[in-house]
């Protein structure tokens, strides 16, 4: 890594390196651009620390926050900012005169000389090998014209090139017109974002838009701003993700329902269990979890829908003890609060739990609330595809729950991603004989043959039990079936 960081200055911020392919290009000048409150200093500061962890001279020149205030900012994420040289650039009292300001020699003219004359001496005085400056647009007022303003950040270019240090401009995007002066002579263009949407906070997202020389990850990558200082998700590219594995066959601890299943689930595939609310849904996802966890394997479960103390007492009541895998270490439970998470912080958490922990079986239920971080239902689905091909490569096992909205007859999924799902595996609802009982049958299998039978099945104490093949019915999956003939098969109450 040492040998590495010679010729990138490491950026110090957990995943922006990463989208970088490496850091910043040592000697040159880089713009990080955003709103007020995008995370700019934070960012900038945390790339000083980094070089000053290093060994390396670090000089931050702030032209529009006193030196207090950079103090107090830094106390709070828990850093000293020890071995990072702070200069605060406030204009002499000779230019706040408001009898210069007045004369005919405009003020303006001494003020942009004198910035940059001190921030050259600043420059000389330290040395240093990592430089901020922040921010741009202060420089920009006192330019006044747009061909004064670039030929300043030409000459700052040139001058801390032939110094061969690394720069970071910061560049809060006050002026009323965009102007793109700054983004012809950087080396690298960074840009932050701050979304606000109609329930819960603010998202906050990033995007290199330019990075002369070098293949850098495209696209946005949300983040977040958290005590400690930002912390970047890198977007989600399956195909930079493949291993090799074996593709055995797995099963649950159901005969029926591996015989309905054509033997089992593949390794490496996705499945999707649609079905309106109460079905069962969580419950069929636990079985195949448990008999991972009895393979020796662990399991993850994302859940965005319940309170986890309900789910595990639910499934306690099923005859499926949760916290004790979850004890062991055998089963990872997280609660996903869909308002609180954005898509790339949620896929950041699935990967730590395959990478990390060696997960092989993951639950996500449900789809519905991770539709809710995610109000666009193409964002979603492009993210779900991922997701599930990365899954799908690590040879992790997916187990997806939509609930349909409705409870018998016609029902609509929220947003249809079957097609991504290598099997989908739908539950019903249906009366016969004065009762309402539950139906479950396969739809599609990519990896193998499968039933093309509709079976009953009960939740008990016992988990779930499947019936015989519905053979004597017709219309169960419209929820109101017809009696055609032959021995109804249907399933008698039992109690484990």
């Amino acid at each position: 890594m040492e040998t590495y960081s010679t010729k990138q200055a490491l950026a110090g911020v957990d995943g922006l390196d990463d989208i970088l392919s490496g850091g910043l290009t040592r000697g040159r000048v880089f713009l990080l651009e955003g709103s007020p409150g995008t995370g700019k200093t934070t960012i900038a500061t945390q790339f000083l620390i980094e070089g000053a962890r290093r060994g390396e001279r670090c000089l931050y020149i702030t032209l529009s926050e006193t030196e207090e205030e950079m103090r107090e900012s830094a106390a709070s994420h828990g850093w000293t900012l020890e071995g990072v040289d702070l200069f605060e650039l406030v204009p002499p009292e000779s230019l706040l005169d408001e009898q210069q300001q007045q004369s005919l020699l405009y003020s303006s003219d001494l003020e942009l000389g004198e910035t940059t004359r001190r921030i050259f001496d600043a420059f000389e005085r330290v040395r240093p090998d990592r430089v901020v400056l922040d921010s741009l647009s202060e420089i920009r007022l006192l330019a006044q014209s747009s061909l004064r303003y670039r030929r300043q950040i030409l000459a700052l270019k040139h001058f801390f090139s032939k110094q061969n240090a690394t720069v970071l401009m910061l560049d809060d995007l006050t002026a009323e017109v965009a102007d793109k002066t700054v983004h012809s002579v950087a080396h690298g263009v960074i840009r932050l974002e701050e979304l606000s949407l109609d329930y819960g906070p603010e998202r906050r997202r990033m995007r290199v838009i330019k990075y002369r020389g070098r293949h850098f990850r495209g696209g946005f990558h949300d983040f977040v701003i958290e005590r400690g200082g930002v912390r970047v998700f890198p977007r989600l590219v399956s195909a930079e993700h493949k291993t090799d594995f074996q593709r055995d066959v797995l099963k649950s601890e159901s005969t029926e329902l591996d015989a309905l299943l054509g033997g089992g689930i593949e390794r490496g595939s996705s499945v999707l269990v649609l079905g309106p609310a109460g079905t069962g849904k969580s419950l069929l996802a636990l079985t195949f979890v448990t008999a991972a966890v009895a393979r020796g394997e662990k399991a993850a479960m994302f859940v965005f829908d319940e309170e986890m103390g309900l789910l595990f007492s639910r499934a306690l009541g099923l005859g499926i003890d949760m916290r004790a895998m979850a004890d062991s270490g055998d089963l990872i439970v997280e609660q996903v609060d869909a308002a609180e998470l954005s898509p790339g912080e949620f896929s950041q958490r699935v990967r730590n739990c395959v990478e990390r922990y060696g997960v092989r079986t993951v639950v996500i239920d449900s789809l519905n609330g991770y539709q809710s971080a995610m109000p666009e239902e193409n964002a979603l689905v492009l993210h779900m595809h991922e997701l599930l091909q990365y899954l799908n490569r690590q040879g992790a096992t997916t187990f997806l729950t939509v609930a349909q909205h409705g409870l018998v007859g016609d029902m609509k999924t929220p947003v249809d991603v079957t097609y991504l799902a290598d099997t989908v595996i739908l539950l019903r609802y249906f009366e016969a004989l004065g009762r309402v009982r539950r139906a479950m049958s396969i739809i599609k299998k990519r990896t193998g043959s499968h039933e093309d039978t509709i079976r009953e099945f009960r939740i008990g104490s016992y988990g779930i039990r499947l019936g015989e093949p519905l053979i004597g019915f017709q219309g169960v999956l419209r929820g109101v079936p017809h009696f055609v003939g032959g021995a109804p098969a249907l399933l008698e109450d039992e109690e484990a």
